[in-house]
């Protein structure tokens, strides 16, 4: 089981509090693309062996959205963020990772 810490409530509680939103900073496409694009907005996602970046809701608490950076092979969770405190370091591992 998970042990997940609410930036929110500053509370570190079990996995069974919280529901997984799925993969976090997915951009929406804009307006007028084709059915394809689209569809791969809505329905693909990476399947990363190694670090991730997720949205979870604090659903039996504050029910608010904050991101995590799990490792999806060991499970290891390097922290949990507010989602605007999450971008930057979202978009610095974008960028290392291009390197």
């Amino acid at each position: 089981m998970l042990r997940l810490h609410c930036p929110f409530c500053n509370e570190v509680r079990d996995e069974e509090e919280f529901a997984c939103a799925g993969e976090a900073f997915i951009a929406r496409p804009p307006e007028n693309v084709s059915d394809a694009v689209w569809g791969d907005y809505l329905f693909m996602r990476r399947n990363t062996k190694g670090w991730h970046w997720e949205q979870w809701q604090h659903s039996a608490g504050c029910r608010k959205v904050f991101a995590v950076k799990r490792h999806t092979a060991s499970y290891e969770i390097a922290g949990s963020w507010t989602l605007a405190e999450a971008k930057p370091l979202f978009e610095k591992d974008i960028a290392e990772a291009a390197r």
